[in-house]
């Protein structure tokens, strides 16, 4: 078994032939057989031997893994076709741990275009970051219509009114208000307020309202609406 030559044209068209109906050099998924092959190589191979460039271009990109691919690495002999002796001269067929060290199968142009992508990658997100971190936060507010009760007629519904704007809180805003007829001669205090969701709760209002049991009986929503 063998490719002749894998330095010579003649071995490299060896090569191509074999991987004609071939993905990899032994199996159905990348292997040590393969890098093995790959470390014999002295180039990439010609655009004309379109199989064994394709092959090389795709376990080239196992780059970084090879050294997990399965498999145990043989004498570069003992792949290829039958009948077609090895005759590469110059790599040897297996290498062991300290030689894989020392020896970049893929080259050091590849690590360093690796470095500067990932370089190019952590700038363009910092800059990013850095632009979204300018941009406002967006504070999800909340439109409130409060109805606010008196005890009976006699309440003074000024006073109250005032009792309720004296609630002054961060992320509250009070509107408008009006008084509406309830019966039996009895006015609520209608009021409107904006409030910011974190900040500020409906249970919050009306146990500050409520604590002013002199002039309210009670507080109810009357319409809720997000902004």
């Amino acid at each position: 078994m063998g490719f002749g030559d894998l330095k010579t044209p003649a071995g490299l068209k060896v090569l191509n032939d074999f991987l004609a109906d071939k993905s990899y050099i032994e199996g159905y998924v990348p292997s040590q057989a393969d890098i093995v092959v790959f470390d014999a190589l002295s180039g990439v191979p010609s655009a004309d031997l379109c199989h064994a460039l394709r092959w090389y271009n795709h376990i080239k990109s196992y780059q970084k893994e090879k050294a997990s691919l399965p498999g145990v690495k043989k004498p570069l002999g003992q792949y290829g076709p039958a009948g077609m002796e090895d005759t590469t001269v110059g790599v040897p067929a297996v290498k062991d741990e300290e030689e894989d060290d020392d020896i970049d199968l893929f080259g050091s142009d590849e690590e360093e275009e690796d470095e500067e992508t990932k370089r190019i990658k952590e700038e363009r997100l910092a800059a990013y970051n850095a632009k979204k971190s300018k941009k406002p936060a967006l504070i999800a507010k909340s439109s409130i219509l409060l109805d606010v009760k008196p005890w009976d007629d006699e309440t003074d519904m000024a006073k109250l009114e005032q009792c309720v704007r004296s609630i002054q809180m961060d992320g509250l805003v009070w509107g408008q208000s009006k008084l509406v007829p309830v019966g039996y001669g009895i006015k609520k205090l209608q009021i409107a307020c904006v409030v910011e969701d974190d900040k500020v709760g409906t249970d919050q209002l009306e146990e500050l309202i409520t604590a002013f049991e002199d002039y309210v009986q009670s507080m109810d929503v009357a319409a809720f609406n997000k902004i």
